[in-house]
């Protein structure tokens, strides 16, 4: 029972916070315009912040796991491979093809990462998943572009990923925290604090606004392709992979992690990357919406779990 009441504990503040987003853009106080503006500054001011802060106050001897980095960089790639194979036998439109894959193996690891984590661990013990998404996401950024070029009919075009991994702000502001205990550099107390204050943002805005962004309009459109994502994203992955992280012998903060990784849902920039390569945007707005709101159960699932068999 202790577990479950945990479990709960958890998940419920993020559901209540996307359906604070939902409500107040039912009440017109958010209109799409805003949802994007303030989407893109999240992005770009309070994510960094926060990363860069989980990092920069944790104790580098402690995270620094070269071990799982490998483990989590390799998951996602073969995860990438074979759906490179599955799902064209049950999807025969490009468009779709790769929202879907992309769907499927890019989960919103920041936005849910940091949150679960913290009320797992506590804060000040999540060095391992802050740092662990300074890896991951550039490997999701990377794979994504592959997957929609390829069904696009295009050309990769490796300048253009690596000037968007170089300047990606979740990637900055986890090398300058990371580079800042590296080498030993000490922020003045008053700059510690203002970023410490901006970081506690971060997490309710970025839920928020993911709860403000879901729509509804397209469900019997894509039903099929739908179940095949939801299904896909939030049960099989994290089900195969987490039982191969068992087996390689991770626990406790390191597991934590990768559940969050695998079990997380779509990543919201997943829509505008979609929007952006000619892929389906409709069907991608619909995979992150549909994610997002069958995640509550299926993370609430998967932490009551880990945690029945003391694993995390």
């Amino acid at each position: 029972m202790d577990n479950l009441i945990l479990s709960f504990n958890v998940v419920a503040p993020l559901c209540f916070v996307m359906a604070l987003g939902y409500f107040l853009k039912y009440l017109k106080m958010f209109d799409e315009n805003t949802v994007n503006v303030m989407n893109n500054v999240a992005f770009k001011s309070f994510l960094p912040c926060l990363l860069f802060y989980n990092i920069y106050t944790t104790d580098l001897g402690d995270v620094i796991n070269p071990k799982l980095m490998i483990f989590a960089c390799f998951s996602i790639i073969s995860l990438f491979f074979v759906l490179i194979l599955i799902i064209p036998i049950f999807e025969k439109d490009n468009s779709k093809r790769g929202v879907m894959i992309q769907g499927i193996f890019r989960s919103n690891f920041v936005l849910f990462g940091i949150p679960v984590a913290t009320s797992l661990a506590g804060e000040g013990n999540i060095g391992v998943t802050a740092l662990l998404i300074g890896i991951v996401v550039p490997t999701f950024n990377v794979l994504s572009v592959i997957c929609l070029e390829i069904f696009r009919g295009g050309k990769v075009n490796i300048k253009k990923v690596a000037h968007g991994i170089i300047t990606n702000p979740l990637i900055i502001g986890s090398f300058l925290g990371l580079s800042m205990i590296t080498i030993g550099i000490k922020l003045p107390t008053f700059i510690e604090a203002t970023i410490k204050d901006v970081s506690k943002i971060a997490t309710p805005l970025s839920l928020i606004l993911l709860g403000a962004s879901f729509s509804f309009s397209n469900v019997k459109k894509y039903l099929k392709e739908t179940i095949i994502a939801v299904v896909g994203k939030l049960v099989l992955v994290p089900l195969v992979f987490l039982a191969i992280s068992y087996a390689f012998g991770f626990r406790d903060i390191s597991l934590l992690s990768l559940m969050i990784m695998f079990a997380a849902p779509t990543a919201v920039s997943s829509f505008q990357m979609a929007k952006q390569m000619d892929g389906d945007g409709d069907l991608a707005g619909q995979i992150v919406v549909f994610t997002s709101a069958f995640s509550i159960v299926t993370v609430f699932g998967w932490i009551f779990l880990l945690k029945q068999f003391a694993l995390i």
